[in-house]
């Protein structure tokens, strides 16, 4: 073990924390040029000897390869990386304040700078080193925290033995699919975040584990992610979202050749999923998972409905949601999923516990109200939801948040009338100019709240 790693001498057993580690193969691609396996082991050692001695670290880092960096030193220090559901000063705060002696570390400056800011060094200038470190199986790596969606976000800690057995499934799942060649270094894009868990497992994890390299950036938009396709050789990974896909499907430029697109943190409709696979000559295979389970499931949404469990998954239905079990979760976890099983390791999702709402005796799902006020002409986005407090005969009315340039608000409500039963009208309705989604394309349950009594005020 050289020197620059010494620090990570810990018990035994350990698991690399890197795969075809050839000191000269390709890890990723930044300004231009490809970056070593050697020329990036350089890099989290020069970064790891500037952490402070003890701590655990928010990674803010925007640019891919520096979150990557930052991600292994920090294990490398024995320490985890912390990630926040945003990057908002008081999401930063409180994740500080429930791990004391935290620190937040990141590739450019902050203005404000959150409290025990360390700047990442300068990269791609240590020269090369070719010793691969190794991690304790059982260290805990990362704490991701649930996006708040449906209440308050929650930590959940991963090890590196569980980031290791998630990606074995993973990259099954994508060497399946045709036009993927075993032998090759598939080249990954990614429009989502690396602080989310989909885009540490897709993003970070896939290229040091797997036989994969990415991209640094975080194109969001069409012109910017035909770019860094472009600058990245065949074959191609897309790793985006829903709303990424549908505002790229808007746009007619063309995108470099895709070997397959993989889309996961809200619902990939059958059409959306088909066009893309039409446009794109590519596969789209979503992708089940969740912050506390990893992906544990996968399905290509044009040509099957049925979700397909990834090997030693196993699924629980009981009252409250699914229960899941899995060799790399430490103990069951409990999903607000509603699923059907039919065998075979395949499941069809019925919805989520918290979706199915009852007013006056009569029950509905959240998610099939918002799929009604999606139909409606003109509407380009909604969100539909229960609100927390009842009304004056002790109702929790539904209520909706609607993108719908040139629609009338009445128009639309008498539309939708005929459309599902007068109990879950929304009340209110109300027109935005954008939903409050987050980088990943969610909607925090507290920011469609906010959004909706602003618009109220207002």
């Amino acid at each position: 073990m050289s020197a620059a790693f010494e620090y990570a001498l810990q018990d035994t057993p350990r698991l690399p924390l890197i795969h075809l580690a050839t000191p000269g193969r390709t890890l990723a691609w930044r300004d231009g040029r490809a970056v070593r396996v050697a020329e990036f082991l350089a890099d989290v050692a020069a970064t790891a000897a500037v952490l402070p001695p003890a701590g655990d670290a928010i990674n803010l880092c925007e640019d891919r390869y520096a979150f990557l960096v930052a991600f292994c030193a920090v294990a490398c220090r024995g320490r985890a990386n912390l990630l926040p559901p945003s990057r908002a000063a008081q999401a930063i705060d409180e994740v500080l304040a429930a791990y004391p002696g935290s620190f937040t570390l990141g590739d450019r400056a902050l203005q404000p700078a959150p409290a025990g800011f360390v700047p990442l060094p300068p990269l791609g200038v240590h020269g090369r080193l070719d010793v691969v470190p190794s991690l304790p199986a059982g260290q805990v790596v990362a704490i991701g925290f649930t996006s708040g969606s449906t209440g308050q976000p929650k930590a959940n800690p991963k090890t590196w033995a569980s980031f290791h057995a998630s990606n074995a499934r993973n990259v099954e799942a994508l060497a399946g699919l045709d036009g993927f060649d075993r032998d090759a270094i598939v080249h990954v894009v990614a429009t989502v975040p690396p602080q989310h868990m989909y885009g540490i497992e897709l993003s970070i994890v896939l290229p040091l584990l797997g036989p994969c390299a990415i991209h640094s950036g975080r194109p969001l938009f069409p012109g910017d992610l035909a770019e860094a396709l472009a600058a990245v050789p065949a074959p191609r990974l897309l790793v985006t979202t829903p709303v990424h896909l549908r505002a790229l499907l808007r746009d007619p430029a063309p995108l470099p050749a895709l070997a397959a697109i993989t889309s996961a943190t809200a619902p990939l409709s059958v059409d959306l999923a088909a066009e893309a696979e039409a446009r794109y000559r590519a596969p789209v295979l979503e992708l089940f998972g969740s912050t506390e389970t990893c992906v544990i499931a996968r399905r290509r949404t044009a040509c099957e409905s049925a979700w397909n469990l990834y090997p030693g998954v196993q699924l629980h239905p009981q009252p409250d949601g699914t229960q899941v079990e899995a060799a790399h979760l430490p103990q069951p976890v409990v999903l607000q999923d509603v699923v059907e099983l039919i065998g075979d390791g395949q499941f069809l999702l019925r919805g989520r516990h918290a979706d199915l709402v009852e007013i006056a005796g009569k029950r509905a799902s959240l998610a099939d109200l918002t799929r009604r006020v999606l139909a409606l002409d003109g509407v380009e986005d909604a969100i539909v939801v229960q609100l927390d407090e009842p009304d004056r005969f002790g109702v929790q009315r539904i209520a909706a948040l609607v993108v719908a340039p040139g629609r009338d608000t009445a128009a639309m409500l008498r539309e939708l009338r005929d459309a599902m039963d007068a109990a879950f009208l929304p009340r209110p309705l109300r027109k935005v100019a954008a939903l409050p989604r987050n980088e990943t394309g969610k909607l925090p349950r507290a920011a469609v709240l906010a959004a909706l009594t602003g618009t109220r005020r207002s």
